[in-house]
């Protein structure tokens, strides 16, 4: 039986993050460097990153730093330095997304070909790993069957997908319109999220259709069910979108996901948690607690009608009842669950936008809001921030240590005191101590000293005693051998800790077109070279080097006409607007929709 590692990678938006993330239960860490990280707001110090590093490898989990936005010339210089200190510090992989990186002077780090890559086909994961690359993050829109096609055709590279977290409506690296609009790219960290705006849809006649709807606006990913789908189909790193996110999100996310997977490894032996230890969790994980607008699976099972989320791209949290009556200064409801002191609330109000309020007072079923709202009976009121489940998590909320077999035997000048943990890893140290045969049994006593591992990352798995005579040794004596013999352990599992050492050669195998648009995202020269050097010949600059006034600003697998039952592949009703529909923003620009049904995409381009 063949036994495949899976990797549950979490988020970090700064070294607290990533610390949460890893004690409940993280195998990897990903997290924005100093610069050059699709988050731009999300960077983080070579200091604060060494220190996550350090963390990190004591628990042989890994540390990948996100160098994921297109590079400018002038840039490149500061690039390829912020790169060798990475590596210096010890941080396992770069997740990129400008090729021009690969011709820069590079130490012999991992790399991973980042989502803003655009990675959904056998061909493009096939050439990414002829290039090097030994980790791909394809993209969110594909579904198990695919997944599982690249992976029977691409073997020898490891797939990384996204299980959960806010989702992008356009595919990832293919959406321009915030460039288009504002000047702030999403290639380059700055996306200014136009899809989350409300938006009004019109036809070709100007009728309006709906207006002031969030159409863009997609539901989060939630694939806590699905997990073991698609560990079957091929993946190997099962990734938490939420750079920006705080550590309460982290902790609770990370910990749901942790307890599912440990729970199919149980049950399916070939599978294993790609890190070490054993994270005990001190709270009930649960995901309605977390941000987020609502579920869905997006495409794992194919085309479904569920993703959109109309009504607001904020979150609503997790529903509680009905509103009952108003009374004075509190209101009633008929609920579902209890609310607590201080608990956030929202509801849709009859405008169809979310208002939320916060919770002064709870006495049973009445609810004593600090300003009260309009809500209509009946209206469903959602619990978006949950007071006593925050404190929880601002607690120590978990623990996460290393199993060691502990001995204690005999030797030549006293005894011997040795460590061995799940890795391999030991340490031994020696007990220069006379030998005084004791009065009354000493064994328990000597497995209650050794077995004192709090505070340290170790838990006693098992306590072997073996001295041929019940000799006396004294408490301080063994907790001062234990003491030295964890902190050698350290030392040894951090000098045995291997990262992969990668020195990428150039290489000169054909790119998947001989072409490329804007789309190719090429900012720089490095880039223009690479793609030279694979057989591409004509390449055009990046939409952010030269605007396209006609060019296609989103390329999405959600669709609109979809979404409103009348998609003429799948659906049988049929429109009754005239088409091309409209999408009109709130500063009254006017962006129209064209539905590539052959390829199942709906493009957007501004309507010129």
């Amino acid at each position: 039986m063949s036994i495949r590692k899976i990797e549950l990678l979490a988020p970090a938006k700064n070294l607290e993050c990533g610390i949460a993330a890893i004690d409940h239960g993280a195998d990897a860490v990903y997290i924005g460097a100093p610069s050059f990280g699709a988050r731009a707001s999300a960077t983080n110090s070579i200091e604060d990153l060494a220190k996550l590093v350090d963390y990190a490898h004591l628990l042989n989990v890994k540390v990948y730093a996100t160098v994921n936005t297109i590079l400018e010339d002038h840039e490149v210089e500061e690039s390829e330095k912020m790169i060798w200190d990475l590596h210096r510090i010890g941080v396992d992989a770069l997740i990129i997304q400008d090729m021009g990186i690969l011709n820069m002077n590079l130490p012999p780090i991992a790399l991973h070909a980042s989502t803003q890559c655009d990675n959904r086909t056998i061909e493009k994961v096939k050439f990414l790993q002829e290039t090097g690359f030994n980790q791909v993050v394809l993209a969110r829109e594909l579904s198990f069957n695919e997944i599982h096609q690249i992976h029977q055709a691409c073997p020898g590279v490891s797939l990384e997908v996204f299980v959960h977290g806010a989702l992008c409506v356009s595919y990832s690296g293919q959406c321009y319109v915030s460039q288009a609009i504002s000047k702030r790219s999403a290639n380059r960290g700055s996306c200014s999220q136009f899809c989350r705006l409300p938006f009004t849809l019109k036809d070709a006649n100007g009728k309006i259709i709906l207006k002031d709807k969030h159409l863009l606006s997609l539901k989060d990913m939630n694939q806590l069910d699905r997990l073991e789908s698609l560990i079957d189909a091929g993946a190997s790193s099962l990734k938490i979108e939420g750079r920006l996110k705080d550590p309460t999100y982290v902790k609770n996310v990370t910990a749901a996901y942790r307890k599912a997977l440990d729970k199919i490894f149980k049950r399916r032996p070939e599978y294993i948690a790609a890190s070490s230890g054993v994270t005990e969790l001190l709270f009930e994980p649960n995901l309605d607690k977390s941000f987020s607008r609502g579920a869905t699976s997006f495409f794992a099972n194919g085309r479904q009608s569920d993703i959109a989320c109309f009504d607001t791209p904020k979150s609503l949290g997790e529903e509680m009842g009905l509103m009952k009556e108003m009374r004075g200064n509190y209101f009633t409801v008929a609920g579902l669950k209890p609310f607590h002191n201080g608990d956030g609330a929202c509801f849709i109000d009859e405008n169809g936008k979310l208002t939320g309020f916060r919770i002064n007072k709870v006495e049973g079923n009445k609810i004593f809001p600090l300003e009260m709202p309009h809500i209509k009976p009946k209206t469903v009121i959602y619990r978006n921030y949950d007071h006593e489940f925050d404190k929880l998590l601002s607690k120590t909320s978990s623990t996460r240590t290393i199993g060691v077999q502990i001995k204690l035997t005999e030797s030549v000048k006293g005894f011997t005191l040795q460590l061995f943990d799940e890795d391999g890893n030991e340490a031994s140290v020696q007990l220069d101590q006379a030998k005084e045969e004791a009065r009354t049994p000493q064994k328990d006593n000597i497995i209650r000293q050794l077995s004192k591992l709090g505070n340290t990352p170790f838990y006693p798995a098992a306590v072997e005693v073996t001295l041929q005579k019940e000799w006396f040794v004294p408490s301080s004596i063994l907790n001062e051998a234990r003491r030295e013999a964890v902190e050698q352990l350290i030392e040894t599992r951090k000098r045995n800790y291997r990262r992969i050492e990668q020195r990428f050669e150039k290489t000169s195998h054909q790119f998947i077109t001989p072409k490329l648009t804007y789309l190719g995202n090429v900012m720089n020269s490095y880039a223009h070279q690479f793609y030279a050097q694979h057989g591409v010949t004509e390449i055009a600059p990046a939409f952010e080097k030269k605007t396209i006034d006609e060019a296609v600003l989103m390329f999405c697998k959600h669709c609109i006409r979809y979404s409103m039952g009348w998609c003429p592949t799948f659906q049988q009703d049929k429109s009754p607007y005239r088409e091309p529909f409209c999408l009109v923003d709130p500063n009254g620009s006017e962006f129209k929709l064209q539905f590539d049904c052959k390829n199942c995409q709906m493009k957007v381009m501004r309507n010129i």
